[in-house]
């Protein structure tokens, strides 16, 4: 067996925009019925979902038939969740609060084997197939994405320094920390932070690497794509289920 390609990477290198969901049910249900839907890629979320591992290997399996690549998020910059992840065979990772070109660096590291990085050698995992797939250590490290993410103002500072780091394939604004941490709690709308955002995103693409963006405000995703953000999530399995059914029971106890 061949080393499977990433094309969720190949497309984002293209240029060509990627408009994905997030998942945070952490059901494999779920995961099988949205894989589906036409999505170009779905986040697992570990960072702000009930996700293990085991849960995390089911919803994996489960895509197996749809149209999305998976997408993880370990719930923080660690170098031994990240290898764990790695070896359920994800091939793309969104890391989360990284601030500086240090932390961006052991990200990074985190998703390569050595001399290139850290990473530990599990020899028989689902990534390699189990032992089938003979040229994974050979190629594994180049079919890595590493998107990580910028929370807060001081890694907006350090933005074109991230991006510097060889192995960051792309930056992804968190709109609900960086809203906090700009003074704006809950409040991820308000103009004031979405002019950083738009300017976040110019910078972003002109270091050369891909923007990404998770928002459900449709016209302001569009504007996003617009100004060069090409991994974009459009909203949430948690938030499509919460306000559909709210709007339905709505109807009907309205009538």
């Amino acid at each position: 067996m061949d080393m499977p390609l990433n094309r969720l990477k190949r497309q984002l290198r293209q240029g060509v925009p990627q408009i994905g969901l997030w998942s945070s049910l952490a059901s494999h249900i779920t995961v099988e019925v949205i894989a589906g839907a036409g999505f170009d890629w779905l986040l697992l979320d570990t960072e702000h979902s009930p996700n293990e591992l085991p849960m995390l290997h089911q919803q994996i399996a489960a895509m197996a038939r749809g149209t999305a690549e998976a997408v993880v998020r370990p719930a923080w910059n660690d170098a031994v969740a990240i290898k764990r992840i790695l070896e359920l065979g994800v091939q793309t990772l969104l890391i989360p609060m990284v601030q500086n070109a240090e932390e961006a660096r052991r990200a990074v590291a985190a998703t390569r084997y050595p001399p290139q990085g850290i990473r530990g050698l599990g020899t028989v995992t689902r990534a390699n197939d189990y032992g089938r797939i003979k040229n994974y250590l050979a190629h594994a490290n180049d079919e890595i994405c590493v998107i990580v993410q910028l929370e807060t103002q001081t890694a907006i500072d350090n933005l074109e320094a991230i991006a510097a780091v060889e192995g960051v394939d792309g930056l992804f604004v968190g709109p609900s920390d960086l809203s906090a941490d700009l003074g704006y709690l809950g409040q991820s709308h308000h103009s004031d932070v979405r002019r950083v955002i738009d300017a976040t995103i110019t910078r972003i693409v002109a270091t050369g690497k891909f923007a990404g963006i998770l928002t459900p405000d449709e016209a302001y995703n569009k504007h996003c794509i617009d100004l060069g953000a090409r991994f974009v999530a459009v909203g949430s399995d948690s938030g499509l289920l919460a306000r559909q059914s709210e709007a339905l029971a709505a109807r009907f106890k309205q009538t």
